[in-house]
């Protein structure tokens, strides 16, 4: 299996980190992939990734959250930088995605026009350095598929992180080629309607697993401390689902992931 989404450089992670990543791989997650969300966190993300070569793999993003805690301009600067230099340099980080990149109107819709602008760049990096995009969208869908159209045809390809949507969401979300949704904890929540939301509408082909560790740990470790031992949780709540096998969520969902991830 593969954790598609994990903030496992956290400092939530930092008194147990190789114990995390023991008990990782003993629940048989084979990689986990971490996405950045703001330049202040980076050295301690490669600090991180580079200590747990093979297995631990970063992005490079601005967070929608982070956009007005610093000049996001300069740090987008900064950041495709960094990307270029991965690029050019096999002994430098090597990102294998954009993100976590995106939209988030939670709180507010003040600052939209300026977390517009920072995600149409990262998008551009996408396109322009032939990387998949890691993508947050909360109380946005509406504005994400009006800026997504104008690059249907760009090629580029993704997780729709954390998906928790409808049916017609999920029909919206998944009329972009390449794209896969990113499915996590609150699969397993009692209340939740995913379970028949991608039973009706999406196709195994097209999921791929998660954590967000820390956040939104599955049942029955709700209101922990998530980590991306509890992916199992998610496949085995899928296995159900698609009546399929563990095993075979497993090959689908990671077959899917490495579609996507290619630099992996």
């Amino acid at each position: 299996m593969i954790d598609t989404h994990s903030h496992i450089d956290g400092s939530e992670f930092a008194d147990d980190l190789d114990a995390t990543i023991e008990r990782a791989r003993q629940a048989g997650i084979e990689k986990i992939f971490v996405p950045a969300i703001c330049r202040a966190d980076m050295p301690r993300l490669l600090s991180v990734c580079s200590s747990y070569p093979n297995y631990l793999y970063p992005m490079i993003g601005l967070h929608p959250e982070n956009i007005m805690d610093e000049d996001y301009h300069l740090t987008l600067q900064h950041m495709e930088q960094q990307l270029r230099q991965s690029l050019a340099d096999p002994a430098a980080p090597q990102f294998i995605a954009v993100g976590e990149v995106g939209l988030d109107l939670y709180w507010d819709d003040t600052h939209l026009a300026e977390q517009i602008d920072a995600f149409e760049t990262q998008i551009q990096w996408a396109q322009k350095y032939g990387l998949p995009l890691m993508i947050h969208c909360r109380n946005a869908h509406t504005q994400l598929i009006n800026l997504m159209e104008k690059y249907r045809s760009a090629g580029i390809t993704g997780v729709f992180h954390c998906f928790t949507g409808t049916e017609q969401e999920a029909h919206d979300l998944l009329s972009f080629p390449g794209f896969c949704l990113g499915i996590g904890g609150v699969l397993t929540f009692k209340k939740s309607k995913l379970p028949e939301v991608l039973q009706s509408t999406v196709p195994l082909s097209r999921i791929v697993l998660e954590t967000d560790s820390p956040y939104m740990a599955p049942v029955p470790h709700r209101g922990n401390r998530n980590e991306s031992a509890y992916v199992v949780e998610v496949a085995n709540k899928l296995s159900e689902i698609y009546e399929t096998t563990k095993t075979e969520i497993d090959r689908i969902t990671t077959e899917n992931a490495l579609k996507i991830f290619r630099k992996v």
